[in-house]
């Protein structure tokens, strides 16, 4: 049986896309990259096709992407340095979610600059790409790894779900045998 001509006339059009949306997607993808955001990462957070964000990264990096899969392993942000710096950015970024009204991916360009900032004033060099930072979100909202709060200082780190919050103890409060042993210049040094 064939359509009748009213039938394919309520077909639901296509909406127009918008030019301001689009601007404002490429300003978001060039943000984005210019913070050191890989390909993957663009593709889920912005609309724009492969094709157009593959050039936009080549004009805004002045380089090809880079290839391979994002980390998929929770453990890099459990191990010493990487677990105080991923909670000094986890921390921001959930005091700015409970404060702002904003989209996600605008919450996490926020905290990342402000976690980058604290890690310019203190000396140190940024173990937390911006990547890895959005991993370390994703990681949060799917509930493979959450924050608990360490019994000796009250900070709050990044932990597996299983912690038992009345034993767990930072590595700050306790840190492992060689931490802050290391001779690189900008790196955290214990005394």
């Amino acid at each position: 049986m064939m359509p009748t001509t009213a039938a394919v006339d309520k077909a639901p059009a296509k909406a127009p896309k918008s030019v301001l949306q689009d601007s404002q997607q490429i300003e978001r993808a060039a943000a984005l990259i210019r913070m050191g955001a890989r390909m993957q990462v663009l593709e889920s957070e912005t609309d724009l096709s492969y094709e157009r964000l593959l050039r936009l990264y080549k004009e805004v990096s002045g380089k090809s992407p880079s290839k391979g899969q994002l980390p998929f392993s929770t453990d890099w942000f459990l191990s010493w340095q990487e677990n105080i710096h991923s909670s000094l950015f986890l921390n921001i970024y959930e005091y700015l979610s409970k404060s702002m009204d904003m989209d996600s991916i605008d919450i996490l360009t926020k905290a990342y600059r402000l976690y980058s900032e604290q890690i310019v004033a203190a000396e140190v060099d940024p173990l937390l790409s911006f990547t890895r930072a959005w991993r370390l979100v994703k990681f949060v909202d799917a509930n493979m790894l959450n924050m608990t709060q360490c019994s000796g200082c009250g900070g709050k780190f990044v932990t597996e779900l299983y912690e038992n919050p009345r034993q767990y103890v930072c590595g700050l409060c306790s840190p492992p045998a060689r931490a802050g042993k290391c001779k690189g210049e900008r790196t955290l040094m214990l005394h």
